[in-house]
């Protein structure tokens, strides 16, 4: 009887073994298991059939390995994240166009300078290949931003955007429209070149691409929520999780514009923290002084200490352009998640009864090399005609951050 209970067990032991053997085996076939975009499995898990890994393999189904998205050259990653966005300093142009309120912006990227007069060339050139020599008219910087019938600034109109010697200030006399033109152009160019990098086939469509993880999102301009979130950059006040220090009236600490710390980041102590008019009449302080804000034009795009987030001259320098059509009162309308005014719903301009207001007028942001400091703060805003062109506007372009990087 002992024999027999000892028999019956060992059977029993046994087939718990084969049966967890066989379990085993089957999660460790193609099929099982937890899925990423980083590890997506040899075969699907709802039908076993394999995967194609092949991106040129237009008659099965490709599957992508993803770990993260791949981005183009000179954009900085913009963590999203809760934000108060508005004016947070005096109101002293009573505009009351943007108070504050609490919202989320998605992640993003952004570029870390403002678009250069040799970008912006570069772009000239590329399409001079496609389009006729009065499209390219249409496309270069306005003639005439710098000149005035009471000033000698002629010159800058026959120099700025061509001498070598300002191949890397912030290109202006752009308008809103020539600045999206831009943006679809780069889209495209860079689209092209990752293509030939990863050995694509010409005849893929764009969703296609998608799918096999190597179009680019489009370069475009960014929303005034996403301007203003990247920067104040509030993220360098930050403590003890979600937590932070204290406010931001510019893109950098203190309530002062110059650096109030011996930061070797910022500068030296006492160092201006950004290209602005420091007064009337006074665009660069006195010669001989020791100011870094010597500049009495735009500078270099990469002058100036970057904000918490990597990137130059978020204040002073030239204006933004922002994807935003102007409203005073977008503030109320807006969306708490990912805001923007993308024409004049629930706000028509015929409320306003002004030709000033409508569909065409796109808000700009930063102040500029020709603007008090009044308005190198984040929250301030001013709109103007999508096509008209100033001295002291530019653009920097932001794309999308794209899924959840290989989870």
């Amino acid at each position: 009887m002992v024999f027999a209970k000892n028999k019956a067990g060992l059977i029993l032991a046994s087939a718990l073994l084969v049966a967890g053997a066989l379990l085993s085996s089957c999660n460790k076939t193609p099929g099982y298991g937890r899925r990423t975009a980083a590890k997506p499995g040899k075969a699907s898990p709802t039908t076993g059939a394999e995967y194609s890994f092949d991106a040129n393999d237009s008659s099965n189904f490709v599957v992508t390995r993803l770990a993260k998205q791949e981005i183009g050259p000179n954009l900085k990653f913009i963590q999203g994240g809760r934000a108060v966005l508005g004016s947070q300093e005096q109101d002293v142009m009573a505009f009351r166009d943007n108070a504050e309120r609490t919202v989320t912006i998605a992640s993003f990227f952004m570029d870390e300078t403002e678009i250069s007069n040799n970008d912006y060339r570069e772009f000239l050139f590329d399409m001079k290949k496609k389009v006729s020599a009065d499209s390219i008219k249409k496309l270069e910087p306005a003639e005439g931003v710098w000149g005035g019938v009471l000033s000698y600034n002629d010159v800058y109109d026959t120099y700025y955007f061509r001498f070598p010697g300002f191949n890397f200030y912030p290109v202006a006399g752009v308008s809103w429209v020539q600045a999206n033109t831009y943006a679809k152009w780069r889209t495209e160019f860079v689209s092209n070149l990752v293509r030939e990098r990863n050995e694509l086939d010409s005849s893929l469509t764009k969703n296609q691409l998608i799918e096999r993880g190597v179009a680019f999102a489009e370069y475009r301009l960014p929303s005034e929520a996403e301007w203003e979130y990247a920067a104040k950059a509030m993220i360098g006040v930050q403590y003890m999780d979600e937590n932070q220090e204290f406010g931001r009236i510019y893109p950098w600490d203190g309530r002062g514009v110059r650096n109030p710390y011996n930061v070797k980041r910022q500068g030296k102590q006492g160092d201006f923290l950004a290209n602005f008019k420091r007064g009337r009449g006074d665009y660069a302080g006195i010669a001989g002084s020791r100011t870094n804000d010597g500049e009495i034009i735009p500078t270099n795009v990469y002058d100036f200490p970057p904000n918490d987030f990597g990137l130059y001259n978020m204040a002073g320098n030239v204006n933004e352009w922002v994807q935003d059509v102007y409203r005073p009162l977008s503030y109320q309308d807006f969306d708490d998640l990912n805001p923007l005014r993308k024409d004049g719903i629930f706000d028509e301009s015929e409320t306003y009864g002004t030709t000033l207001i409508d569909d065409n007028y796109r808000v700009y942001k930063g102040g500029s090399w020709r603007d008090m400091a009044y308005w190198l703060a984040p929250g301030t805003r001013r709109f103007i005609h999508q096509d008209s062109a100033t001295n002291h506007i530019g653009f920097r372009c932001a794309m999308i951050s794209i899924g959840a990087e290989g989870k």
